[in-house]
């Protein structure tokens, strides 16, 4: 049932090949931290191939905690802790500000930057120093990001983290038909420097990343039936996994990389199984002539959600691995599907459907409360991000697929469409330390 295919796919192409995404900013949080990022220039005045200044702030205001300090605003540019004069940074109500320089030594760049608390005038962070070639400034910028975020919101920044997604190009044949090409896409969480990690005439579906963030899993079509195949990122290597007659679908990683949760219909109806990576081994682990679909892992891997009619139409429902005991997660809507559990494992994000209407929403485990993330019509395919705070999810705007995003606490709201083609299937990548 495994076949092992060595295939390099395109894994890195430039990027003047595909369209990027663009992020469209379209809430934040009513009072955001205002904090000026002051011009990082190179030392000797040699201009730098990306404006580190600009990603950083770019970074913070897509957050929603942030309002950056317009650079036409600012009174001075300080690169060092000896130039910073505060009056000039209180009279534009900046609460917190940062300052460095790059500086390029035997073909590394070196960021040096500080952050002042304005109002308090004295240093939060001092002296820090990250590294890189000139092909990783913009992770430089992210990391940046990462570290002044999680000491001004102690969360832990997402900065640094990717996305893979599907985009799907249209193009219209004489008989008013369209040819449809599949594209797998992988891009900084901003949208930047996306890149094709597989492309096909025939759908690819279910996205996911490894929790090492070394490979991807997915579903593909080009074997004629569903397939599920995983990818090593480094070297495009492929390999398929099931090639069962009817449904083979859903792939989910468990959270130690091990197993693979999945759905087949091999023995005639819809369940969810485990697949052991290393020993190939399928067990089933439901049992019910109702269709049970979309597996999730729960935090401690000690558990599956699934998405199942069971009840007569489709809720999220959880079962135990060590005794295969099954219970009903969700009560409150005609239709919620497609559960993930956030990192701490104490919130549900799912599809909920209202009034006929498809949202986004959050259900707290403790309490059972659901919160309606999302004001769209058609939302779906929720992902969280590797600090829980906030998911990526598809929708649709002018009969487009985009992408977007949403903060736990729906205060920040952002979209990210695309250049060209439809974009659909998100999924945020784990950390990569």
């Amino acid at each position: 049932m495994r076949h092992c295919l060595t295939f390099v796919c395109l894994l890195v192409l430039s990027l003047g090949a595909h369209a990027q995404l663009t992020i469209e900013i379209t809430r934040g949080v009513d009072n955001p931290t205002k904090i000026a990022v002051a011009p990082l220039e190179m030392s000797g005045g040699a201009a730098l191939p990306e404006d580190i200044g600009r990603i950083i702030e770019a970074d913070l205001r897509r957050s929603g905690q942030f309002a950056p300090v317009p650079r036409n605003d600012m009174l001075s540019f300080p690169s060092r802790e000896q130039e910073v004069h505060f009056r000039d940074w209180r009279v534009l109500d900046t609460e917190y500000l940062i300052v460095g320089r790059v500086e390029q030594e035997a073909g590394l760049y070196q960021v040096h930057y500080d952050l002042f608390d304005v109002l308090n005038q004295r240093k939060v962070l001092s002296r820090q120093v990250v590294e890189g070639r000139e092909s990783q400034l913009r992770d430089i910028a992210h990391a940046v990001s990462d570290r002044v975020y999680e000491t001004l919101t102690g969360i832990r920044g997402a900065f640094s983290t990717e996305i893979i997604y599907v985009e799907v190009l249209r193009d219209q044949l004489p008989n008013g038909g369209f040819n449809e090409t599949f594209r797998l896409m992988r891009a900084d969480a901003d949208g930047a420097r996306a890149s094709m990690l597989l492309e096909s005439d025939d759908p690819i579906l279910s996205p996911v990343w490894s929790p090492d963030g070394r490979r991807v899993a997915y579903v593909s079509f080009e074997t004629s039936r569903p397939a599920i195949f995983v990818q090593n990122l480094a070297t495009g290597e492929r390999e398929q996994l099931t090639d069962f007659q009817g449904l083979n679908g859903a792939p989910a990683w468990s959270p130690d990389g091990n197993q693979l949760a999945l759905v087949l219909s091999k023995d005639g109806n819809p369940e969810i199984y485990t697949l052991d990576i290393a020993s190939g081994r399928f067990t089933r682990r439901t049992q019910h002539f109702a269709i049970d679909t979309e597996p999730s892992w729960t935090a401690d891997g000690k558990g599956i959600i699934f998405t199942s009619n069971r009840g007569g139409k489709p809720q999220i429902y959880q079962v135990t691995l060590a005794n295969g005991r099954v219970e009903r997660l969700t009560f409150d809507g005609d239709y919620n599907a497609r559960g993930r559990i956030s990192p701490d494992g104490r919130t549900m994000v799912m599809v909920n459907q209202r009034d006929g209407v498809f949202h986004i929403a959050a259900q707290d485990l403790e309490t059972g409360t659901i919160r309606i993330l999302t004001e769209t019509y058609l939302d779906e395919s929720p992902s969280i991000a590797p600090n829980g705070a906030m998911l990526m999810y598809a929708t649709r705007r002018d009969d487009k697929g985009v992408l977007a995003v949403v903060s736990l606490d729906a205060g920040t709201r952002y979209t990210l469409p695309s250049e060209q083609g439809d974009v659909r299937e998100p999924a945020w990548s784990p950390y990569f330390d």
